[in-house]
């Protein structure tokens, strides 16, 4: 009789260090799958931010070719700016991609700057508006992801969370980084 409780205590012991483990292991994915979903919904508003930025830039465009359609090679340098905008997947990509369109919206401030009637032209002032407030948007976004990634990469680092990650293929995220041009927020003064 003996033997038989030892055996079945054994095994009882056995099924809980079991259930414990995976009560454990559970709680750190669910725990990862959070914190990768909210990484993935800080980045998607970076994209919403950006994008909303890419589709005024039309806008600004055909406004300021009104006024100086002969300055194709600024439009043209624009629109392929916008276009690699548009079609970046990564932060680095999308960051190189956002540099390319503040460099060009600088050269095009150089152009309005020549055209004093466009900038008196109401519809060219509420689109600078909304431009300027997009960049704040950008701004605002892009360090809510940054803050999300701190999270997450801090979570997939820390024992015995990283033990989990690395089993499960959780691993560090980027950030979106700027380069030293994009530091400087850029003057949207047309």
């Amino acid at each position: 009789m003996k033997r038989k409780n030892k055996g079945a205590a054994g095994i009882i012991i056995i099924i809980a260090i079991v259930i414990g483990i995976a009560v454990v292991l559970g709680g750190q994915w669910n725990k990862l799958v959070k914190l990768d979903e909210d990484v993935n919904g800080a980045w998607a508003q970076v994209q919403n931010q950006v994008k909303r930025r890419a589709d005024l830039i039309p806008n600004i465009v055909e406004t300021v070719k009104g006024y100086a359609g002969h300055e194709k090679e600024t439009f043209t340098e624009i629109t392929q700016a916008r276009a690699g905008v548009q079609n970046a997947n990564t932060p680095e990509e999308l960051a190189e991609a956002n540099d390319n369109l503040t460099n060009a919206i600088s050269r095009l401030n150089v152009v309005v700057e020549n055209y004093p009637e466009l900038k008196a032209n109401q519809n060219f002032l509420d689109l600078q508006a909304q431009l300027e407030g997009t960049e704040n948007r950008i701004a605002t976004e892009r360090m809510r992801y940054n803050e999300t990634v701190n999270v997450y990469n801090q979570a997939v680092r820390r024992f015995p969370t990283n033990i989990v990650a690395g089993i499960l293929g959780f691993s560090q995220r980027q950030y979106f980084e700027v380069s030293e041009a994009d530091n400087e927020v850029p003057e949207v003064k047309f």
